[in-house]
Parts: C-alpha cells; sequence; structure tokens
C-alpha cells in the first residue's frame, strides 16, 4: 500500500513538472512572439513615415529645382533623384515592408538571405526586386506560435498582401494560388509573369518536409 502510494506520488509529480514545463514554454513563445510583432511593426511604421517624409522633402526640392530652371533656362541644374530609405532591422538592411491585413503580419523585409537574418526578419530570396516587374520571392519562417509566416496556411485566394519598397511605392497584390511544394521544386521562384510585378510566399509546411507557397499578383 505504501508503495502503491508513493508510486502514485511521484507520479503526480512527475506530471505537475511535465505540465508546468509545458505552461512556462508556451508562454514563452507567447511573450517572444508578442515582443518580436511590436518590435517588427514599430520599425515598419517607422520605415513607412520616413518615406512620407523623404517623399515630401523630393517633391519640394523637384519643385525648387524646376523652378530654378524655368527661371534660367540656361542652368545646368538637373532634378534631384528620388531618394531611398535606408533603416536597419537588428542588424540588417531594410528594403521594405510587408503587411498581410488577414494575418496581421506586418514585418520588416531584409536584405541578407543568411540563415541567421532568417532568423530575425523576413528576407527577399529571389527575383528582380520589390515591386519590380517580375516574380519576387519572398521567405519566412513558419514559427509555431504564429510569428512571421506560421499564418500563411490561413490565407486563402483574393486575400490582400502589400509590399512597400524602399523608393516609397506601395503595391496591393491579389493572392490567386496556393499550394504545397517540394523542398527541392524551385519552379515557383522562375515562372514567368509576362512582364506583370508579381510575389511568391514561402515558408515550410508545419512538419518541415515540404513548402508552402503563395503567388500574388499585383491589382
Amino acid at each position: 500500500m505504501n508503495k502503491g502510494r508513493k508510486f502514485f506520488t511521484i507520479l503526480l509529480i512527475i506530471v505537475g513538472i511535465i505540465t508546468l514545463s509545458l505552461l512556462g514554454y508556451l508562454a514563452y513563445n507567447y511573450i517572444s512572439n508578442y515582443i518580436t510583432t511590436k518590435e517588427a511593426a514599430k520599425v515598419v511604421e517607422e520605415f513607412e513615415n520616413e518615406i512620407i517624409t523623404v517623399a515630401i522633402e523630393d517633391e519640394v526640392e523637384v519643385t525648387n529645382t524646376t523652378e530654378n530652371n524655368n527661371q534660367n533656362s540656361n542652368s545646368n541644374v538637373t532634378a534631384k533623384p528620388q531618394t531611398k530609405v535606408t533603416k536597419k532591422y537588428k542588424g540588417y538592411n531594410v528594403i521594405g515592408t510587408i503587411k498581410i491585413p488577414k494575418t496581421k503580419v506586418s514585418y520588416p523585409i531584409v536584405d541578407s538571405t543568411t540563415p541567421a537574418a532568417m532568423d530575425t526578419a523576413i528576407v527577399m530570396l529571389y527575383g528582380p526586386g520589390l515591386n519590380k516587374e517580375g516574380n519576387t520571392v519572398i521567405v519566412g519562417h513558419n514559427y509555431r506560435n504564429g510569428g512571421f509566416f506560421g499564418n500563411n496556411k490561413k490565407l486563402e485566394n483574393g486575400d490582400k498582401i502589400y509590399i512597400t519598397d524602399g523608393e516609397g511605392k506601395k503595391v496591393e497584390y491579389t493572392i490567386y494560388n496556393k499550394y504545397i511544394a517540394e523542398d527541392s521544386d524551385f519552379s515557383y521562384a522562375t515562372r514567368n509573369t509576362n512582364g506583370k510585378r508579381e510575389i511568391s510566399l514561402s515558408t515550410c509546411t508545419s512538419d518541415s518536409t515540404k513548402r508552402l507557397v503563395i503567388w500574388a499578383r499585383e491589382n
């Protein structure tokens, strides 16, 4: 009887430790994702606000230059080229932002494709560049806490994605294809868009054996 009671007590202790560990792990993931999401959203806001400021300054500069040129037709002064916004996120250069309203995604896109960069932010993996003609591949991890592209499986045809680049151009894309691809299949990246602006979002599946790929085109 004492042995049975002792065994039951030990079992309860083990179950309690496992339960507390699991709750701690879930709490850590939730808090970590919350902090990361807030930090990323702040950088996105700062980046886009800076774009607005730079665009206004460029417009004023171009207007003043044009007026000076009109006053002096022999002037060699030319319009100031559009300024690119530069910003850092955890040591990486931000080249744009991605927003997906349905999954509440709001992250900076960085210019590095190293494993460390992919652990930190959304990256541009392949293509002509953000909001350029052709297909640009944007990659993010499928975090179990819903971070990055962890909720891409919830996206459907017709959902919207917004990409803002470093020159201040914001383009709305509409999802029109979603499928699972083999991890070795890279054909989605090299596909022909017939000169249209398109993006491909890529992330691993929940079991990390394949890839969830989403195609979206400019409206």
